[in-house]
C-alpha cells in the first residue's frame, strides 16, 4: 500500500539535514534520541519522541505479527489483512483513513515484514489529535464485510501476479533465498502468498485474525515530532485507553538447527534475459556479540564501491555492473526483524560467467577476514558508514524511520531506548570478533545459493545488471 501527497514530501526531503543535527549533538558519542517509554493498562506500549525541527508529527502503530507466524494454510494472509486495515472502520468507512491524511496535507502507508506489520502516517503537527483518533478507531474495530473481503483479495492476487510472478526475478532473492536457506516453515514459506491460499481466506479467518493479533497487547505506539509530550498523553489515554485488552497467542518456536552443509537450487525463469546468483549465510542471533559484527562485515564486505566484495566481483572481475543485498537487505534493515535471518549477497551477471566463477571470487574476499583479524582502521571506516546510513534512516519521511527504530525495540526488546545504545555496541566489536564470527558464519556448510538460469532459445526482454 502507498499513498503519497507532493507538498507533504517536499517539507520532509527540505527538513532531512536538520532532523539528522538534531540527533548527532556536539560533543556527544553516538546518536541521542529523547525516548519516553511507558505502558497503558490494556497493554499497549506507547514511545514518544520529541524533535522539533519541522511542524511534523509522525505516528506509527506496529503489530507483532509479520507474514512469519500467518496461518499455515492461508499463506499470504498477513499481507492481506495489511490491506484489510485501510477498509473502514467504526466511525470512518472505506478509504476514509487514507482521504482524511491526505486531505490534510499528510502522507501514509502500510507494510508487512518478517515480524511485523506496521502502519504509520506523517501529518502537520496541530493535526496530531486527529491521526490519534483515527488509529484508535481502526485498532478498536475494523469494518470486516464479505465485499471489502473479496475486493482485496482480488488487489492482493493482481498485486502477486503483476510484481512477482510475471517478472523477471520475480522471487529473486528475497523469496528464493529464504525458502531454500531455512527447514522451519514459519521462516521458510511462500511469504507473498500462495494465490488458492489468498483467495481461499474467509471472514471468519479475517475476524479471527483481527482478534488474535490486532489487540493493544500486541502492538506499539510511536509518535515522534512536533509535539507537547504531556498533551500527547493525553490524547493517547484518551483514545486508546478504553480499547479491550486481548491477550495475543504466543509467537510459535521459530529457531532454526545450525546449518551444516551447503545448499543449492537452481531454477530457470523464463522472462529473465541473463542469468543470477544469489547467496545467503544464517545470521548470529540478534542482539550478540557476533550480529554486531556481522553488522561490520556486512559494510566491509558489500556496502559501498569499496567493499571487498564490490571490488572482487565488480572491478576486478567484471562479473556485474553491481551487488545488492545486506542482512534483512530485501525487506527492512537489520535492526526491524526478530527471527532468523541471512545475510545475503546476489548479482544479475552475463552468461559467460559461471555460479562457479563467481562463487570462487566471493569466496576469496571471504577468506581474508576469515584468514587473519582485519586492522582497526577497517572497523573504524566500517562504523563511519553504518553511522552515515544510520542517519539516514532516521531522517526519512520526516522522522518515519526514527520511529522504526523506536518501534521495533520496543515490540521485540521492550526497550526503545536501544535507539541510543546502537554505536556504542558496534564499537565494542574487535578484530579478533570480526574474525571468529566470519569463520562460523561465512563458512561454505553455512552458506545457501540459489542459481536462475536463463531458458535456452528465448528473446527475453526482461533483466539488467544491477
Amino acid at each position: 500500500m502507498l499513498r503519497t501527497f507532493s507538498r507533504s514530501l517536499l517539507i520532509v526531503a527540505m527538513v532531512a539535514a536538520t532532523t539528522i543535527a538534531a540527533f548527532a549533538q556536539p560533543g556527544k558519542s553516538g546518536i541521542d534520541v529523547p525516548v519516553t517509554y511507558y505502558k497503558l493498562p490494556n497493554g499497549l506500549r506507547v514511545v514518544l519522541s520529541e524533535e522539533r525541527s519541522a511542524p511534523l508529527a509522525v505516528v506509527a502503530v506496529y503489530y507483532n505479527i509479520g507474514f512469519r507466524v500467518e496461518p499455515r494454510d492461508r499463506t499470504g494472509f498477513a499481507h492481506l489483512f495489511e490491506h484489510l486495515m485501510f477498509q473502514g472502520s467504526k466511525n470512518l468507512r472505506k478509504m476514509e483513513f487514507v482521504r482524511l491524511v491526505e486531505s490534510n496535507g499528510g502522507v501514509l502507508n502500510g507494510s508487512t515484514r518478517f515480524d511485523f506489520t506496521n502502519y504509520y502516517a506523517v501529518m502537520p503537527s496541530h493535526k496530531l489529535e486527529t491521526l490519534l483518533w483515527a488509529e484508535a478507531d481502526r485498532m478498536r474495530g475494523l469494518d470486516i464485510t464479505q465485499d471489502n473481503l473479496k475486493n482485496q483479495q482480488g488487489v492482493v492476487g493482481n498485486e502477486v501476479k503483476v510484481n512477482v510472478l510475471n517478472q523477471p526475478y520475480g522471487t529473486f532473492p528475497w523469496i528464493d533465498l529464504p525458502m531454500a536457506a531455512f527447514t522451519n516453515w514459519y521462516n521458510s514459506h511462500n511469504f507473498y502468498g500462495d494465490l488458492n491460499d489468498i483467495e481461499a481466506a474467509t471472514l471468519e479467518d479475517s475476524k479471527a485474525f483481527f482478534d488474535k493479533y490486532y489487540s493493544p497487547k500486541n502492538a506499539v505506539l510511536v509518535v515522534t515530532g512536533d509535539f507537547e509530550e504531556a498533551q500527547a498523553k493525553t490524547w493517547i489515554d484518551k483514545y486508546f485507553a478504553g480499547i479491550p485488552a486481548q491477550t495475543p497467542d504466543p509467537i510459535p518456536d521459530l529457531s532454526e538447527p545450525r546449518q551444516t552443509e551447503e545448499r543449492t537450487v537452481t531454477r530457470t525463469d523464463k522472462l529473465a534475459k541473463k542469468p543470477a546468483i544469489g547467496f545467503g549465510y544464517q545470521m548470529p542471533t540478534r542482539g550478540t556479540p557476533e550480529y554486531y559484527a556481522m553488522g561490520l562485515i556486512d559494510q566491509i564486505l558489500l556496502q559501498g564501491e569499496d567493499s571487498m566484495l564490490y571490488q572482487e566481483l565488480v572491478k576486478k572481475k567484471s562479473f556485474t555492473n553491481g551487488l545488492s543485498g545486506g542482512i534483512n537487505g530485501y525487506l527492512g534493515n537489520m535492526f526491524n526483524y526478530n527471527g532468523p535471518m541471512l545475510f545475503s549477497v546476489d548479482l544479475i551477471h552475463d552468461e559467460g560467467f559461471t555460479p562457479q566463477e563467481i562463487l570462487a571470487s566471493a569466496d576469496s574476499a571471504i577468506e581474508q577476514l576469515q584468514n587473519k583479524p582485519v586492522d582497526q582502521a577497517t572497523i573504524d571506516r566500517a562504523i563511519v558508514k553504518l553511522r552515515s546510513g544510520l542517519y539516514d534512516t532516521m531522517s526519512q519521511f520526516g522522522g518515519v524511520g526514527r520511529a522504526d527504530l523506536l518501534a521495533c525495540f520496543a515490540l521485540f526488546d521492550d526497550k526503545p531506548q536501544k535507539i541510543n545504545e546502537i554505536e556504542s555496541s558496534f564499537r565494542k566489536v574487535t578484530p579478533e570478533l570480526i574474525q571468529k564470527t566470519a569463520k562460523e558464519y561465512l563458512r561454505k556448510t553455512n552458506r545457501t545459493v540459489v542459481v536462475v538460469n536463463v531458458e535456452k532459445g528465448s528473446n527475453n526482454a526482461g533483466g539488467e545488471n544491477k
